[in-house]
């Protein structure tokens, strides 16, 4: 029977900061709270990873296995490079001292990083990862919704939150989902999830949609808000043909974050 791994004092230090704050954590979160050097940290990171213990995404990790407790983590470690390129595309769309509602979904969370370089922004969110990355930072002011927490999210859904979401005033709603449909538009497989992005788009004074290229043409059972209410689709790439022209026909514009030449020669 495999024995568990002897962890060195800094390792189980940095398993007890991730488990402190909720399961994940960027770097100059964990460099903080363990009083070192972001390059500790990613050493620290690295050796666990290695081990199997954690996993690592952009800027941070996050507890695998029973310990995590989500779908959320396994989902954040999905197509990294490609909701990275997507975050950066969609923070482009979004101004300085902006409203901003941020959802629960993994590649979401990627754009809250990305919102890291704005300076005053309002951020209003049901998620505890975005809430972690942006509050006390360039002067933002982050809104955590309240609600009922479900922890294989990390967020807040109900009757609460999208109460609490529907006063505000958006100028802009970023939204994940969980399939893109010709037919359908934006679909989600969790029906809390479908009611509070439509609160929040009907807020909202732009729509922009956070979507990577697998979840093209996918279905799920509950509709998110109507088609003709999003703005902008930012993804990887280029929609087919039948998505291309229900894309038109709604009126969304499409951001497309290719990888760069040199991205392409690695």
């Amino acid at each position: 029977m495999p024995t568990a791994p002897t962890l060195s004092r800094r390792e189980a230090e940095l398993m007890d900061a991730l488990r402190h704050l909720g399961g994940s954590g960027r770097n100059a979160e964990l460099a903080r709270v363990l009083d070192v050097s972001e390059e500790t940290v990613r050493r620290t990171i690295k050796a666990l990873a290695k081990a199997g213990l954690i996993g690592r995404v952009h800027g941070g990790a996050h507890l695998t296995g029973a310990q995590a407790g989500a779908s959320f983590f396994r989902r954040i470690g999905e197509n990294p490079e490609e909701k990275l390129r997507i975050a950066e595309a969609a923070a482009a769309e979004i101004g300085d001292g902006m409203t901003v509602f941020l959802d629960v979904g993994s590649t979401t969370a990627f754009v809250a990083e990305a919102l890291r370089q704005k300076v005053g922004l309002t951020v209003v969110t049901n998620s505890i990862g975005v809430a972690q990355v942006l509050s006390n930072h360039n002067g933002n002011r982050v809104h955590v919704l309240g609600g009922e927490m479900q922890g294989d999210e990390r967020g807040t859904f109900g009757p609460v939150t999208e109460q609490q979401a529907g006063r505000f005033a958006f100028d802009v709603a970023v939204l994940s989902a969980d399939a893109l449909s010709a037919k359908h538009g934006v679909l989600y497989q969790n029906a809390p999830e479908a009611r509070l992005v439509q609160v929040a788009a009907e807020g909202a004074e732009r729509v922009i949609v956070v979507l990577a290229h697998p979840k093209f043409g996918k279905t799920a059972p509950h509709r998110g808000p109507a088609p003709e209410e999003l703005d902008v689709l930012v993804t990887d790439l280029p929609p087919g043909k039948k998505l291309t022209k229900a894309l038109a026909d709604w009126g969304i514009s499409a951001v497309i974050a290719e990888q760069a030449d040199n991205e392409k020669e690695d």
